[in-house]
């Protein structure tokens, strides 16, 4: 079935490839799969979205994710300032680049309807800093995005982070996707114990 993801971040903060390193994730569990960014102003800091799409068959569409199954939010500060919630329906899956809450971003409000479990935060830049020692969230996000869709495995995301980046770098990366995923699943079981 047709899997949807939907990337927002900033200029320099890797959207593009994080879409494309899910692609590959795909490809490598024998899915199709297909990677693009919209093209904007693709400027340091400007709003950028990069969309991924994952299926059993061939994939036909070539227009931009609309209605996501997932949307992975790389900087929390286009919360307010973009409309990124467009299109996802309430059984979507929404992994926020946080150290705080729905609540505490400001929009458990908006966020009521929809499944518990499918939300979660993980502090994607202080991950990528611990392990790679640069504030880049994107790696770290598909991790937790592994975790929380169960559409691609962790491993295949670690493989497909060794396939775009120098060992060393890679190394560091496999980390942080890691303990991400880890962070994810554990903030999973609460939520539907909850």
């Amino acid at each position: 079935m047709l899997f949807q993801v939907r990337i927002h971040g900033r200029g320099g903060q890797g959207v593009v490839s994080a879409a494309e390193m899910l692609s590959v994730a795909a490809f490598l569990e024998g899915k199709h799969a297909q990677a693009f960014p919209s093209f904007g102003s693709e400027r340091m800091g400007a709003p950028v979205m990069a969309f991924c799409r994952i299926d059993d068959k061939e994939i036909r569409l070539r227009e931009p994710v609309m209605r996501p199954d997932a949307l992975i939010i790389q900087d929390p500060t286009l919360l307010h300032q973009v409309d990124l919630f467009s299109g996802v329906s309430p059984d979507g899956y929404i992994l926020i680049n946080s150290t705080r809450s729905f609540d505490e971003l400001g929009i458990g409000e908006f966020v009521k309807g929809y499944r518990a479990e499918h939300l979660c935060t993980v502090p994607a830049t202080e991950l990528a800093l611990k392990h790679v020692g640069r504030p880049l969230p994107n790696v770290a996000l598909l991790g937790g995005f592994a975790a929380i869709s169960g559409r691609v495995k962790i491993d295949s995301v670690c493989a497909a982070i060794r396939d775009k980046f120098p060992t060393k770098i890679a190394d560091g990366n496999i980390a942080a996707a890691r303990e991400a995923y880890q962070l994810v699943l554990e903030q999973m079981k609460e939520a539907s114990h909850a």
